[in-house]
């Protein structure tokens, strides 16, 4: 059975790309378009992965991941950043929030599946 990703990010043509990608590499691929969007989708359906960008309306993504490590169902779930923050800084808030990998936008859709596969299979 594929495995499930929910893609968190306020970019529709961003999501859009992140989609495409990983269902081309076989994920089922849940959209959501802000963090609090996010929350509510990863309430009604468990996932396998969560991947989300930080600067959005709503709910940022530290607040999305501070949020889900809260809840049974995600306190183990991988949880990676793709977000255009890259300060060492932001990235030692995002460890400490619960991330578990960090990704640069623009991304490469082939490093996305590539660390996708490394973190759930």
């Amino acid at each position: 059975m594929a495995k499930t990703i929910l893609a968190v990010d306020d970019s529709s043509s961003l999501r859009q790309m992140v989609a495409f990608s990983l269902k081309a590499a076989g994920y089922n691929v849940l959209e959501a378009v802000d963090g609090m969007d996010g929350l509510e989708k990863a309430k009604l359906q468990g996932v396998d992965l969560v991947l989300t960008d930080q600067n959005m309306p709503r709910m940022d993504g530290l607040s999305l991941i501070k949020t889900l490590r809260t809840l049974p169902n995600y306190a183990k779930t991988p949880i990676l950043m793709l977000t255009t923050e890259s300060s060492d800084e932001m990235k030692a808030k995002g460890r400490a929030a619960g991330a578990n990998g960090w990704l640069v936008k623009p991304f490469d859709p082939q490093r996305l599946i590539e660390v996708v596969k490394k973190v759930i299979g």
